[in-house]
């Protein structure tokens, strides 16, 4: 297969890169690997992490032919892009294409949201400081049904995000959310072309809402970034964290397969990442990896795809998460 635009002789591994899969991201124009890099875990939202095995995590996943990364000010009110801009330090800008976010930045629930024009165009400049780089490939406003309402982003955010696209900090325009409606709404209703969607947890093993609303996107040529494969930890042996707002029926359901995954030593976020990679329409599926054990997991899967032994547990859990009555928490 040919290389990607984004392969850098002397950099990357030739021969992981050429066994990569490379997708179109709507018409953009570029070509994204089937799997990305998530970054919310380079802070406390996940639990531990370690500077020093995020910079591996980001070196090996490029060097290895995974060429986008997602991050924002919101993951750990701006530590990860921080530790993102760190570890991307001695990576030749073309290696990668990335991703952040303007709209969602802090802790306190009063302060979270800022979608005006001031704090938009102010946080861009923020980001690429943090990040060492001059531009971002895609600048997202993010979760937008925290908005006000539509109507304030198409009036602030949006306009805004255009401005920075022509002063060349972005190239292009992203939204992501969590009720897959409200992104196509938004779509529709935009007089200024919106390039990708970020939509997470919604093609996963347990919900797959996403999928009746690709045939649409598609049309409209817009990019469809698959995010949190694994539901925000929830489709994992580790489980999710405190803060996650799936009702109880769901993780109890979940911790039903965890439990199976566990007793055959077979890692249910593995499982979770298989899936989505199995799903059309989606360009690219955006994994939270912070760990060179995560990256090389993930990895596996991508190249390798299950073992017979994976598979018959995946079965196994396909038919533990059709007992759910509830698949989502939206509204």
């Amino acid at each position: 297969m040919d290389l990607p635009e984004t392969y850098v002789p002397g950099f990357h591994y030739e021969n992981a890169v050429r066994r990569m899969k490379y997708n179109k991201l709507g018409d953009t124009g570029i070509n994204v690997s089937e799997i990305s890099l998530g970054t919310a875990g380079f802070c406390y939202f996940y639990g531990n992490y370690d500077i020093e095995e995020c910079r591996k995590t980001v070196h090996e996943a490029i060097k290895n032919g995974i060429n986008f990364i997602d991050t924002g000010p919101w993951y750990g009110h701006g530590v990860a892009e921080e530790i993102l801009g760190k570890c991307l330090k001695g990576v030749p800008r073309k290696a990668y294409y990335i991703g952040t976010k303007v709209g969602r930045y802090e802790k306190d629930p009063e302060l979270m949201f800022d979608f005006s024009m001031k704090k938009t165009k102010e946080s861009i400049d923020i980001s690429l400081k943090k990040l060492g780089i001059d531009y971002v490939d895609i600048l997202q406003i993010h979760d937008i049904e925290f908005a006000p309402s539509l109507d304030f982003i198409f009036n602030e955010t949006l306009p805004a995000v255009v401005d920075i696209v022509r002063a060349g900090k972005a190239r292009f325009i992203g939204i992501t959310g969590y009720p897959v409606s409200t992104l196509l709404e938004f779509i529709q209703k935009s007089s200024v072309q919106i390039h990708t969607i970020l939509s997470y947890c919604r093609l996963t093993m347990i919900d797959d809402t996403l999928k009746s609303f690709i045939p649409e996107l598609e049309e409209r040529k817009i990019g469809i970034i698959n995010g949190a494969p694994n539901s925000m930890g929830l489709l994992s042996n580790f489980g999710p964290q405190k803060w996650h707002p799936a009702c109880q029926e769901i993780k109890d359901i979940c911790s039903q397969a965890r439990n199976l995954c566990k007793e055959n030593d077979i890692e249910l976020g593995k499982l979770a990442v298989y899936y989505s990679l199995q799903q059309e329409g989606p360009a690219t599926v955006l994994v939270g990896m912070n760990s060179m054990k995560l990256l090389e997991c993930n990895l596996d899967v991508v190249l390798n795809g299950l073992s017979e032994r994976e598979r018959d547990v995946y079965e196994k859990v396909l038919k533990i998460f059709a007992k759910l009555t509830t698949k989502h928490w939206e509204n």
